[in-house]
This record gives C-alpha cells, sequence and structure tokens, in this order.
C-alpha cells in the first residue's frame, strides 16, 4: 500500500504539461491588457459625463428669477426682465425693462419725438416698424414682431441692448392698428405694455405738411433725394419753398377725419396704460419731456433732437390759396388753425 502511495506521487511528478508557445502566451496578456484598459476607459468617461451634467442640473436648479424692485402693486404687470435670445444682457439682466409705443399719426411730430427719447441713454425705440407691409399682414405677423422687439431682439441704430430700461416702437394709426385693434390691445395689455399718444392740435399744420412731403416724395428736392425730416436749416429752407394748395372745398370735412380718428383711437386703447401728449406743448413747455420720462420711469436726462423744424412762421406764407382756406375756416371751430403757430 505504501509502495503504491509513492508510486503515484512520484508519478505525478514525473507528469508533466504539454509546453505552450512564448508568442501565445504573450498575444493572450496583451490582449487581456487591451480589454481591460477600454473597461477602465469606458467607466472613466460615464463618471465624467454624470459629473457635467449633474454640474449642470445645479447651475439650473440655483439660478433664481429677478427681484422686482419695490414699487407699487399697480406697477408690477409693467416691469419685465426680457431674456433675448441672440446675446446676453450680461450684468443688467436684472434690469428692469418697461415697454411702451408711441401711437400717432404722419406729420404729427412724431419723429422729431422719437429722436428726442433716443438720445436718452435708457431708452430704444425702434421706428415705425410696422411701415412694413408684410409686418402688419396679419395679427401673428404683428404679435411675433412685437414680440422680437419686447424680447430686445430687435435691432436698429436706437437700441441700446444691455441695459435698457425702457423698449418701444413707433405706431401710426394707420399701419394696421385701428383694423386690427382688439387684438392689440389684448396683446398690450397681457405684456404689459405702455402707450403714448402723440397728436397735433393745429391739424392745419399737418396737412400742409403732409403734402409737402408726399411733394417732395415725388420732386426729390435734396439732390435727387427723399427726406421727410432734415437735420440743417439749408435744407429745411429749401423744402419750405413748397406751397401746397388746399382743396377749401374738402377742408372742413378732412379736419374732421383727422379728429375722428384720433377720437377712435383714444376709445380703442381706452383699458390700456396710456398717456397723452400734444406736438405743440412738448415744443413749447419741455417740462412735458420730464412727463414722459416719468411716465416711463426712466432717469431724468437732458434730451435732444438734431431735426430741423421746415414749415414755420405765418400760414399766409405757407399756402397757395391762403385766401380759400381763411374763407372757408372763417367763423368755423377750426379758425384757431389759422393763427397758432406750430
Amino acid at each position: 500500500m505504501a509502495d503504491d502511495l509513492c508510486f503515484f506521487v512520484k508519478d505525478s511528478f514525473v507528469l508533466k504539461a504539454p509546453k505552450k508557445s512564448p508568442l501565445v502566451l504573450r498575444m493572450i496578456v496583451l490582449v487581456f491588457a487591451m480589454v481591460c484598459g477600454i473597461y477602465i476607459c469606458s467607466i472613466c468617461l460615464k463618471q465624467i459625463s454624470t459629473t457635467t451634467t449633474a454640474g449642470f442640473l445645479n447651475i439650473q436648479l440655483t439660478e433664481r428669477p429677478c427681484e422686482k424692485p419695490e414699487i407699487e402693486p399697480s406697477e408690477v404687470p409693467y416691469v419685465h426682465f426680457p431674456r433675448p435670445i441672440s446675446y446676453s444682457r450680461a450684468e443688467c439682466a436684472c434690469n428692469p425693462v418697461r415697454f411702451f409705443a408711441i401711437l400717432s399719426t404722419q406729420r404729427s411730430g412724431s419723429g422729431w419725438f422719437e429722436t428726442l427719447l433716443n438720445s436718452h441713454i435708457n431708452i430704444s425705440s425702434n421706428g415705425e416698424v410696422f411701415s412694413v407691409k408684410v409686418r402688419r399682414s396679419n395679427v401673428s405677423t404683428i404679435t411675433e414682431t412685437l414680440d422680437k422687439i419686447y424680447n430686445l431682439d430687435w435691432f436698429t441704430s436706437a437700441s441700446k441692448n444691455e441695459c435698457t430700461a425702457a423698449v418701444g416702437l413707433k405706431w401710426m394709426l394707420n399701419q394696421g392698428l385701428m383694423q386690427n385693434h382688439k387684438e392689440i390691445v389684448e396683446y398690450f395689455n397681457m405684456r404689459g405694455v405702455s402707450l403714448i399718444f402723440l397728436f397735433r392740435r393745429n391739424l392745419l399744420r399737418k396737412m400742409i405738411s403732409m403734402l409737402a412731403n408726399s411733394y417732395d416724395r415725388q420732386m426729390k428736392q435734396l439732390n435727387g433725394t427723399h427726406k421727410s425730416h432734415v437735420h440743417s436749416p439749408h435744407e429745411a429752407e429749401i423744402l419750405a419753398q413748397y406751397k401746397p394748395s388746399i382743396n377749401a372745398t374738402l377742408l372742413i370735412r378732412d379736419l374732421k377725419q383727422v379728429e375722428d380718428t384720433a377720437a377712435k383711437a383714444l376709445q380703442y386703447f381706452n383699458s390700456t396704460r396710456h398717456t397723452i401728449f400734444y406736438y405743440e406743448d412738448v415744443v413749447k413747455n419741455h417740462t412735458k419731456l420730464v412727463d414722459v420720462m416719468n411716465f416711463l420711469k426712466v432717469p431724468q436726462r437732458d434730451l435732444n433732437s438734431r431735426q430741423v423744424k421746415i414749415h414755420k412762421g405765418s400760414l399766409s406764407e405757407q399756402i397757395k390759396n391762403w385766401d380759400d382756406v381763411l374763407k372757408t375756416l372763417k367763423g368755423t371751430r377750426y379758425e384757431s388753425f389759422l393763427q397758432a403757430d406750430y
């Protein structure tokens, strides 16, 4: 029995495993190392991705909305914090912005008035945006355009961008405003838009300005260029040389029609936050500009414009058929237009 056991042990040590090629062993080790390396790298990449995602989530969770300034509760709907798509407001992101629109009619001083507002470092008024017909083709295009303006994504020479405190546009009553007044009033109230009505008291002077502007659009008196507004006394003098002839037969009717349109606009937009200014009052009394800035809740600044008035002085020197106009308006409620300046 002992001999058999010894024989078994001896045979166990005598038996040897078959030899394997060194090249095969090396290949096995190399493949094993590559598999381990790929596995380790995949784990590391997953950890980095998870960490990055968590970081973004933390940033989103910790981002706070801007706190509204201490104002009257009634003013809260008119304070906004736009987030433009096309750029970042950076350090001004939490500076409140007021939305506004200047509602007016052609040749009522609205161009001059808007340049005054744009001379303020914190006000951006973007001009007659809806003079382009396609932008007012329907309610959808109107609201899309307004959204872009009030989101500070509308770029013009007037844009103050990051630190704008009041942004708006100039909108003529005949540029889709009256036709779509119900939807536009709803939009203004929903978005908290404040309205500035700018009218002209002397409708006769407004008519002269419109006729003269229409004439220059055809004749292009300034070196072949039409200009609705000028910046030099010399240019103003050239344009003022034209004296329009007014249809005296239709004069009373036309003046009343302009009055009715303004009255209808005030009625349509009565439910909005709004104020009313007249061109003549702003010209004669510059404290009216203080009222405008107070209405927009922007800091007080000296406002200025480079525009030069074209038609000034006695109306008898500006109307070709003055005698007919004088006779037509004498004794009517429009008689004061014959004397008033501006």
